[in-house]
Parts: structure tokens; C-alpha cells; sequence
């Protein structure tokens, strides 16, 4: 008898990092599925990019800071964390103002990264 197969999951992160719950609940789902031994991949579009962006205050705002989750993947195997080129630079960004290395793609590339995973969750 074979154990479960090993589904790929990619979560795909478009709100902002505060203002509301939809962050931190799909952070939370991301940490269950991998701490259960599912391959988790992360896209980080739109607004989602300023969740790994270096800098923040959340206290400001009396909000919690959930940018350092990002910085666990690690012990949680989440190795590709994937940002959409477009959307930094619509934001003004680049990749040395995020808080952690990441695989940059453009736009007309995120359908064929959807297609190769089994389950795909947007939040």
C-alpha cells in the first residue's frame, strides 16, 4: 500500500497586507498544507507583491505584522516563492525591496504556472 500522492498547490496572493483577514487566512491554509507534506509554491500579484516588501509598519495602522511568516517557509519546504514582474513595477518596486530572494515571471507566463499544479488557491 502507497501512501497519499503529493499534490502541487500554488497560492496565489493578491491583497494587500492589511485592511483585512485575507491575508493572514491564506498564510494560514499555505502553513497547513505544507506542514502536511504537500509540494506549496506561491504567486504574488497585484497588491500581494507589498506583502513581502521591506519596511513596514503595521503597528501604525494597530494592525499585526505578517511579512516574517514569509521568512519560515523554509522550515516549512515553501521553496518557490514567484512575484509577477508587472505588478512590482506598476508599485514601484524591485526585488531589493522585498525582505527575501524570489522568482520573478512576467504576466504572459502565469497561466502556464497555473496549468502545471494540481490545486490552485486565490486569495
Amino acid at each position: 500500500m502507497t501512501g497519499p500522492t503529493k499534490k502541487k498547490f500554488l497560492f496565489v496572493m493578491q491583497e494587500a497586507p492589511h485592511g483585512s483577514c485575507y491575508a493572514q487566512e491564506a498564510l494560514d491554509l499555505l502553513l497547513t498544507t505544507a506542514a502536511f507534506g504537500q509540494e506549496v509554491s506561491v504567486l504574488l500579484l497585484d497588491d500581494g507583491v507589498f506583502l513581502i516588501k521591506k519596511g513596514q509598519q503595521p503597528d501604525r495602522i494597530d494592525s499585526k505584522e505578517i511579512a516574517p511568516v514569509f521568512l519560515s517557509f523554509e522550515i516549512y519546504d515553501v521553496r518557490r516563492v514567484i512575484v509577477e514582474q508587472e505588478s512590482l513595477h506598476e508599485r514601484g518596486l524591485d526585488q531589493k525591496d522585498l525582505l527575501l530572494p524570489v522568482e520573478t515571471i512576467p504576466r504572459c507566463r502565469i497561466g502556464a504556472l497555473i496549468a502545471c499544479h494540481d490545486r490552485v488557491v486565490n486569495s
